[in-house]
């Protein structure tokens, strides 16, 4: 039943765990522990979503989705931003770097849910 994948770049392991809880029944949830990690498997996994998280160790969240967007292989795939530090800053930088979607951190399952769905048919 679940086939499309959905890439969780988080450093935080209770936010993976979280991800996981609310989209395992219906996606394959892929995770990446920091930036580096998800673009290897962005690359190597094509998913159909990327969540990436903004602060994370070895390649921040916003340098990762440069990379990838720049790639013509994972150009395609739509990344969401997750971040704790919001408002307009956040969202500007988010734009800059060509990203699809922006979640705010701590958010709701349901939302979580909401926006994957508007991403992943």
């Amino acid at each position: 039943m679940a086939e499309k994948k959905i890439l969780i770049a988080d450093d935080e392991q209770n936010l993976r765990l979280l991800v996981r809880a609310s989209l395992g029944k219906e996606y394959i949830v892929l995770e990446a522990l920091n930036g580096e990690q998800a673009i290897e498997l962005a690359r190597s996994e094509r998913p159909s979503l990327i969540l990436m998280d903004v602060m994370m160790p070895r390649v921040n969240g916003f340098e990762a989705c440069r990379i990838l967007k720049a790639d013509p292989s994972t150009g395609h795939i739509p990344i969401v931003m997750l971040t704790a530090s919001g408002g307009e800053k956040g969202e500007r930088q988010s734009d800059e770097v060509e990203a699809d979607g922006y979640i705010m951190k701590p958010f709701r399952p349901q939302e979580l849910l909401d926006k994957v769905k508007g991403f992943v048919q």
